[in-house]
C-alpha cells in the first residue's frame, strides 16, 4: 500500500452464521469477494467487523483466517490496541502483528479520555510506541468509543518516526486531509486511507493513498474504478458523476449499517447471513429493503454511464 498506486482498503465485514458464530467460511468468500473487486489491501478486525463485538480470541482467529484467505495477494492491516492498560494494549498488538499483519492499527479513541489534551494522547502513543519494539503501527480515528482525530501537525511527527505507516482519516475535514498529506509527504513506505467519500476526489488529488469506506461494502467495484480514474482528464464528466453518487448516496448507505451492507451482498449472490452481533438477530426491516432496491437501481444507472464498472452478474 504505497502512494504511487492509489488503492481501495475494504473495511472488512465479518459474517456470522444464524445462531451468532463466526462464520469463517463466510469470512473466506467475502475476502475473495474484496480481491476480486480488485482490493489493494484489507483492514481487518475493524470497526465494520464488529470488532467490539468479538472476544479477544476471536479477534486473532479472523485476522488469522484473513491472513490465510489472502494468501499474500495484497497486505493486510488489523486493529490490535485493546486492553484497560497500555501495557495489555502493547501486548495484544504483539499477538495480532504475530498473525503476520504489514501493520497494526491503533483506535485513537481508546488511547486517552475524550477530555483528555492533545498532550496526553501525544504521550500515550510516545509509550505505546516504546512498548512494541519496532512493530509497524497504524492508527484509525475510530468513531467509536468516541472518535478522536490525531492532528496535521501530531500525524507528521509520528510518521517521522518510521514506525507509523499507515493512517485511516476520518476527520471528515479535507483541508485537515491535505495539510497531514503535506506533512507526510516524501515518506514512501506511509499512506493515509480516507474514510470520508464526500470528498474522496478531492482527497485523493491531496495525496491521499486511497480510500477504506464503508461504501465498499456495497460497491467495492466503484470505490476501486474512482481510485483508479480520480484524475484522468479524459474521464472529467464520469469521475464527477462519480463523486457525486458517493455524495449523494451517504446516507443512504450509512443507516442501518452494516446489516444494510450484509442484506445488499447477500441479495446479490454472496453466501453469507445477513446477521448483526449488534442487533442479535438477521431480520431485515421494510425500510432497510427498501432503501437498498432504491441504491441499487441508481448505482446500476449510474454504471452504465462509467466506462469499466461492471454490474456483477450473479
Amino acid at each position: 500500500m504505497t502512494k504511487k498506486e492509489k488503492g481501495f482498503v475494504p473495511v472488512m465485514l465479518t459474517p456470522f452464521k444464524e445462531n451468532g458464530a463466526v462464520d469463517f467460511e463466510g469470512l473466506d468468500r467475502i475476502t475473495e469477494f474484496y480481491l476480486r473487486s480488485g482490493a489493494k489491501g484489507l483492514f481487518a478486525n475493524c470497526l465494520s467487523s464488529e470488532l467490539f463485538e468479538l472476544t479477544d480470541a476471536e479477534k486473532l482467529k479472523v485476522i488469522s483466517r484473513v491472513m490465510k484467505a489472502a494468501g499474500g495477494q495484497v497486505p493486510v492491516v488489523a486493529a490490535g490496541n485493546f486492553g484497560r492498560t497500555l501495557k495489555e494494549q502493547a501486548d495484544f498488538i504483539k499477538r495480532v502483528y504475530d498473525t503476520g499483519v504489514q501493520a497494526v492499527i491503533v483506535l485513537t479513541g481508546l488511547l486517552a479520555e475524550e477530555a483528555a489534551s492533545d498532550t496526553v494522547l501525544e504521550d500515550a502513543i510516545g509509550r505505546l510506541l516504546s512498548l512494541t519494539g519496532n512493530i509497524p503501527l497504524g492508527f484509525y480515528e475510530c468513531p467509536v468509543p468516541y472518535k478522536r482525530i490525531i492532528s496535521p501537525q501530531l500525524l507528521g511527527k509520528l510518521v517521522n518516526t518510521g514506525r507509523v505507516i499507515y493512517h485511516k482519516d476520518t476527520c471528515l475535514n479535507i483541508e485537515q486531509v491535505r495539510e497531514k498529506n503535506r506533512l507526510c509527504a516524501g515518506k514512501p513506505s506511509f499512506g493515509l486511507y480516507d474514510a470520508y467519500m464526500v470528498h474522496a476526489v478531492a482527497s485523493l488529488r491531496s495525496g491521499s493513498a486511497g480510500l477504506s469506506c464503508i461504501q465498499g461494502n456495497f460497491f467495492p467495484e466503484l470505490v476501486v474504478w474512482l481510485c483508479k480514474h480520480y484524475d484522468n482528464a479524459s474521464l472529467k464528466k464520469e469521475v464527477q458523476l462519480v463523486q457525486q453518487f458517493f455524495i449523494d448516496e451517504m446516507d443512504v448507505m450509512h443507516r442501518n449499517y452494516p446489516k444494510a451492507a450484509k442484506y445488499y451482498l447477500w441479495k446479490n449472490g454472496m453466501n453469507i447471513s445477513v446477521y448483526t452481533r449488534e442487533s442479535g438477530n438477521s431480520q431485515v426491516s421494510y425500510a432497510i429493503k427498501e432503501d437498498v432496491e432504491k441504491l441499487e437501481l441508481r448505482f446500476r444507472d449510474l454504471a452504465e454511464k462509467i466506462p469499466g464498472v461492471l454490474v456483477r452478474a450473479q
